[in-house]
């Protein structure tokens, strides 16, 4: 078992860091707006579980063939930043073609979610952090890492949660063909805008 004191320091590090702004909070929240709650699910499932398998990759040690070559997180930087800008198009054409295609945009599923963590280089690094700072050396790794992820999944579920909420109840309200157009270009320049902050980060 962890004492409380450092499941104290460990909710006090992943909570702002989780829910804060950022790429992964920004596309929830465009699924929200986009797709409402229900219609955002299978992205969210993706998107969760990518964490869980990168909590179970750098807390079983598994992930020191990545720290060990850079590379490999500036590939997946530029992966990230290439799939954004697909992202980004999705958005963008129907916009331009007109209201009904804009509404027609084919939903964000599982795998779009799951594959936006996993290239996601600060996603991998919030969580190398995560295992180097709360890791106790003497104890049971497997356990420890069990229940941190445990921890970091419960905080992951219950922050990102709002974010949907959010994007949907700000965004559809606005159901107008020219208010679908008009999100159409919000959230493309959106992608486009993350694309940005990653290539440049």
């Amino acid at each position: 078992m962890l004492a409380w004191e450092l499941w104290v320091a460990f909710f006090g590090y992943a909570i702002p860091m989780v829910i804060s702004p950022g790429p992964g909070n920004t596309l929830l929240a465009t699924t929200g707006g986009r797709f409402g709650i229900r219609g955002s699910v299978p992205f969210w499932l993706g998107f969760e579980a990518a964490n869980l398998v990168l909590c179970l990759i750098y807390g079983l040690g598994l992930g020191r063939v990545l720290h060990d070559y850079p590379a490999i997180e500036q590939a997946l930087k530029w992966v990230g930043v290439l799939y954004l800008l697909y992202l980004a198009k999705g958005f963008l054409m129907p916009s331009v073609k007109g209201a009904a295609e804009a509404r027609n945009t084919s939903r964000l599923g599982f795998g779009a979610g799951f594959f936006c963590v996993m290239v996601n280089p600060k996603i991998h690094s919030m969580i190398v952090v995560m295992f180097a700072q709360f890791l106790k050396p003497g104890a049971s790794m497997a356990t420890q890492a069990a229940m941190l992820t445990a921890g970091f999944m419960l905080v992951g579920v219950t922050c990102h949660f709002p974010w949907i909420a959010g994007g949907k109840v700000v965004l559809q309200r606005f159901r107008s063909p020219r208010a679908l157009r008009i999100q159409g270009w919000i959230f493309g320049l959106c992608m486009l805008a993350v694309a940005a902050y990653v290539a440049l980060t």
